[in-house]
């Protein structure tokens, strides 16, 4: 038996995406065609099973289940598209301004910004806010209430920049492609201090580290903050925009389906069978805790990552096998994707990961090992400290609201031949198999023991792998002899 993704969208969340797909694309300039798509992602459907009792109440008796299952910072998500009459107009004004022109990166920032994923903020920051951020992981509002905000979302201009700009109070914001992508009004500049701004984020000043190399190394002086107005959605055309639902539709979406808990799992790299055990074991808990509907927020990364991590397009084809195999239910998951860049910057980051699926209404996080985190880039060794992560997010100010789950390490068990929590009293029984590890079987087109990963989502990563490898053989150079 098959099963495909099943995201059951409400009629204004299909009208959203239908109409977003005729629009012009940001990205249309610089997506490079998908090097792996000879088996497309599974068509979005409707979920159409009924749940068996309505209305769920909650364990504590608090009665009708409502989409708000945990309120977004602040009280309310901010939106900030401008509405379709308004666009011509806002258009019109934004040709006469100042531009300040985005990276692709940067357009990823406008989009996570404009859908509140980093709600109550709305703009780039100025430098109150990028201070509070960088050296207090949070924000403080004006009743006095503290939201985690853990990275500075900033946008940075060079001189040249600055100077076109002048004394001008509104900039216009253009993307990679030159198209008009918003408005920043009432704008603040202010110096850009890359070396504590990296050392107060990463922890270290080490070359190698990858958002850095990416971002800040070659970005400009200068901070550019304000008030920021999208003059449409921020759509990518690389056949994944269904899946990019905002904090509001997934609300909406858990709503409909009547959850009366959420859990949220933040990952970057291919479903294991580990993976899997952990979250349908989280369910487990929360049905045990009384619980009557629980569901799954898979929510893959989906802005810059690392050039060696496994590319989105070939990780959604891979969820959907997952799901298909049956190793997740689909009837109890949402797969979507979470349009943040990934900065691997460890304990502060995983704290920005919860908080936005705060915005989006899951109140469980799932964390385990080493969140967000990576290989020290100068030596051999873990670059934070594996159980970090998970503690400060029991303590992280802000995140007082957010249910934190640490689950045990998975490990493959070479007795039952399966995936399997770690037993440390028969250690020698259980076999660790690193992100590393994964790509360097699929790469070598070796299978990894089975029941490590369902064969479908296996038989994705190796194609992907195969086609990576023939397209470095096409554009390595040909050496003639003399």
């Amino acid at each position: 038996m098959s099963f495909t993704i099943k995201l059951q969208l409400t009629t204004a969340t299909h009208a959203y995406c239908n109409a977003t797909f005729k629009k012009n694309s940001y990205f249309s300039n610089f997506q490079s065609k998908p090097i792996y798509h000879s088996n497309p992602l599974i068509q979005v459907l409707s979920f159409q099973e009924k749940m068996s009792s309505l209305p769920f109440s909650s364990p504590k008796g608090n009665g009708t289940i409502k989409s708000s299952l945990i309120d977004p910072d602040g009280g309310s998500l901010v939106d900030l598209v401008v509405p379709e009459s308004q666009r011509a107009a806002k258009i019109s004004e934004a040709e006469s301004m100042p531009k300040v022109k985005l990276t692709k990166i940067d357009l990823e920032w406008v989009h996570v910004i404009s859908e509140g994923w980093a709600s109550p903020l709305r703009g780039f920051m100025r430098e109150n806010e990028y201070l509070q951020s960088l050296h207090f992981n949070c924000l403080r509002l004006k009743d006095g209430s503290v939201v985690n905000m853990s990275l500075p979302i900033v946008l940075a201009i060079d001189d040249e920049t600055k100077e076109k700009i002048g004394g001008s109070t509104d900039v216009a914001l253009t993307g990679p492609n030159d198209a008009l992508v918003g408005i920043l009004r009432r704008i603040e500049i202010y110096k850009h201090h890359k070396e504590e701004r990296i050392a107060r984020t990463w922890g270290t000043i080490a070359p190698g580290l990858p958002y850095v190399e990416e971002v800040i190394t070659s970005a400009g002086n200068w901070l550019v903050g304000g008030d920021l107005e999208v003059l449409e959605p921020i759509i990518y055309n690389d056949g994944l925009d269904r899946y990019r639902l905002s904090p509001q539709q997934l609300r909406k979406e858990f709503d409909h389906r009547q959850a009366d808990a959420v859990f949220a799992f933040q990952l970057r790299n291919p479903v294991h069978n580990g993976h899997a055990l952990l979250m349908n074991d989280t369910r487990r808990r929360l049905l045990a805790m009384g619980y009557k509907n629980p569901i799954l927020l898979l929510h893959p990364l989906g802005g810059f990552t690392k050039a060696d991590d496994v590319p989105l397009d070939v990780r959604m084809e891979q969820h959907s096998k997952v799901l298909e195999d049956g190793v997740l239910d689909p009837a109890t998951t949402v797969v979507a994707i979470f349009p943040s860049p990934m900065h691997y910057a460890g304990p502060t980051e995983v704290q920005w990961h919860a908080k936005a699926r705060i915005n989006a209404g899951a109140n469980f996080y799932i964390v385990g090992r080493d969140p967000a985190g990576m290989g020290h880039p100068t030596e051999k060794r873990d670059l934070y400290d594996p159980d970090h992560g998970k503690k400060v997010l029991s303590m992280a100010p802000g995140l007082e609201k957010l249910n934190i789950l640490p689950f045990r390490v998975a490990a493959y068990d070479t007795v039952e031949r399966r995936m399997a929590f770690f037993d440390p009293s028969r250690a020698k029984d259980f076999l660790f198999i690193s992100g590393t590890k994964m790509r360097a079987y699929a790469r070598n087109g070796e299978n990894p023991p089975d029941g490590f990963m369902c064969p479908g989502g296996w038989e994705v990563l190796v194609k992907y792998y195969k086609s990576l490898q023939a397209q470095e053989a096409d554009e390595k150079p040909t050496v003639l002899s003399a």
